[in-house]
């Protein structure tokens, strides 16, 4: 077997020219390029583009109206809080101005009959207070 010879500047020259040559020789054997089938890929590459932004815009656009919807929805529980809110707030109106009727009705049916009262009436109902408080002051 002979020995490795180191190669020269020569031999690289050589071997690299022939590098070249092969790289030339292979790019000149492909078929050339067809401009139908180019146009047709171009084509092709257009449509896919197109197909996928508008399931873009239409994934965007469903985002928007579930976005939408949900807001809708908040805004009518809103409004319906705050209906609510209102019909508790005039049914505890109503039912204080209720109360405050009773009471004023209450006083003046008292007052009235107090006016009715002879004097030894006034007195037993006077004599009964006091001996209430003097009840509620012994309990302490």
């Amino acid at each position: 077997m002979p020995a490795f010879q180191i190669p020269g500047f020569q031999d690289r020259q050589q071997a690299a020219a022939r590098a070249r040559d092969a790289a030339l020789a292979k790019y000149k054997a492909r078929p050339p390029v067809d401009e139908a089938a180019m146009a047709e890929r171009a084509a092709r590459h257009a449509a896919r583009q197109k197909a996928e932004a508008e399931k873009r815009a239409a994934a965007v656009r469903a985002k928007e109206a579930a976005a939408r919807a949900k807001e809708e929805a908040a805004e009518a529980e809103r409004e319906r809080a705050r209906l609510a809110a209102l019909a508790a707030e005039a049914a505890s109106k109503a039912e204080r101005e209720a109360e405050l009727q009773a009471k004023a009705d209450a006083q003046a049916r008292k007052r009235e009959e107090r006016q009715l009262w002879s004097e030894e009436d006034r007195k037993a109902a006077r004599d009964a207070r006091y001996a209430a408080r003097k009840a509620r002051q012994a309990r302490r």
